[in-house]
């Protein structure tokens, strides 16, 4: 998967946007993060000028189970190292799992939403 395959999937699901709310810090890598936003609360990052890896929420019950299958899954770079997790691309992650990962976070975070911020998905 190359980082517009990878863009297109995220942009897939229902009510995401992008940005890259990023562009003033000092670490390059950094502004060249782009997030995914589902309401006002991103599921998803990757960097798309080296695309390693992207971060992404995960259910804490499982994140340990899939550190330990998986060599490219790692604490979350950057963010709650209990609720995030860092999947590295060209690794042992297949595309389809990380796509069932992406899909995953993005139910985690949009049942993170608001009710009125759900609801807005509604019409």
């Amino acid at each position: 998967m190359n980082v517009e395959e990878f863009r297109e999937y995220c942009l897939s699901l229902k009510g995401v946007y992008e940005k890259m709310p990023f562009p003033n810090v000092a670490d390059k890598y950094s502004r060249d993060v782009l997030c995914f936003y589902v309401g006002s609360k991103w599921f998803c990052f990757v960097n798309i000028e080296v695309f390693d890896f992207c971060c992404i929420k995960c259910n804490p019950d499982e994140s340990g189970e899939l550190q330990a299958r998986y060599s490219g899954i790692t604490p979350g770079w950057h963010m709650n190292k209990k609720y995030w997790i860092s999947v590295y691309f060209n690794q042992d992650v297949s595309d389809n799992k990380i796509k069932e990962l992406v899909k995953d976070s993005y139910d985690i975070v949009f049942q993170s939403l608001s009710k009125k911020e759900k609801e807005a998905f509604l019409i």
